[in-house]
């Protein structure tokens, strides 16, 4: 599993603001990337699924912060944005070590 999505908590958020409305679509999307497992990969297709849903949840961030670079809150929203973007270089990265050594 990416241990490094678990922390996110999409729950104790209440979306009011649209600041806050993305943060909470952030939250989702590290939910989603939380229940991604490597351990799981065992073919070239498996790994070609998880670089397609790590680049849909880049993709879905970068749209999400791209909504919000003139609104008030953005200083949150591209924090939780970066946050998982960096997340996703980093799993994206493992994933095309590992899998270029056991697929």
């Amino acid at each position: 599993m990416f241990s490094a999505f678990s922390s996110i908590n999409s729950h104790s958020i209440r979306a009011g603001t649209p600041a806050e409305t993305a943060v909470k679509r952030l939250n989702g999307i590290g939910e989603v990337l939380s229940g991604l497992d490597i351990s799981a990969i065992r073919t070239e297709d498996d790994m070609a699924r998880m670089l397609w849903t790590l680049e849909t949840a880049d993709k879905c961030m970068r749209m999400i912060l791209a909504e919000f670079r003139t609104e008030r809150g953005k200083d949150q929203v591209v924090r939780e944005t970066r946050s998982l973007i960096d997340l996703i270089e980093r799993v994206r990265d493992e994933l095309t070590g590992c899998c270029t050594a056991n697929c």
